[in-house]
């Protein structure tokens, strides 16, 4: 009988009362915070209307900046490699820009491996011919 008195005292067994203790805190902590949480709800906004028919006749002059140097707007060339100040440009965006009132956007668009400094003197010709909506494309 010595044997089976050494048994009792070493090995109670797995206990899953308090497991189940401890899955009822949580399951009751879960809920608690799920029940909390802010709900994000649709806010009705009426934006509105842009401008209809008096922009719509707007047609960007696109001048092209190709990889050797030469500048062209509509296919027709404008500037040479060599020329730096671009003047038939100048005189071309000038008189563009007085006859359609300085409306039309004016878009640059280089080649990717055109040069800086002739983009520059492009950007310099805009400039003297006083074009004040110019952007990158």
């Amino acid at each position: 009988m010595a044997g089976s008195v050494g048994s009792d005292d070493g090995d109670i067994g797995f206990q899953i009362a308090p497991m189940v203790d401890v899955v009822f805190v949580l399951m009751l902590f879960f809920m608690a915070s799920a029940g909390s949480q802010i709900v994000e709800k649709e806010l009705n906004i009426n934006l509105p209307a842009g401008k209809g028919t008096p922009d719509a006749n707007v047609v960007p002059i696109v001048i092209d900046i190709a990889s050797d140097g030469t500048v062209s707007v509509n296919s027709q060339s404008y500037g040479q490699p060599g020329d730096r100040t671009m003047q038939p440009l100048r005189d071309w965006l000038t008189n563009a820009i007085e006859s359609l009132g300085g409306k039309d956007p004016v878009i640059i668009r280089p080649a990717s491996d055109a040069k800086h400094e002739r983009i520059v003197d492009v950007l310099n010709a805009a400039s003297a011919a006083r074009v004040t909506n110019l952007t990158f494309s």
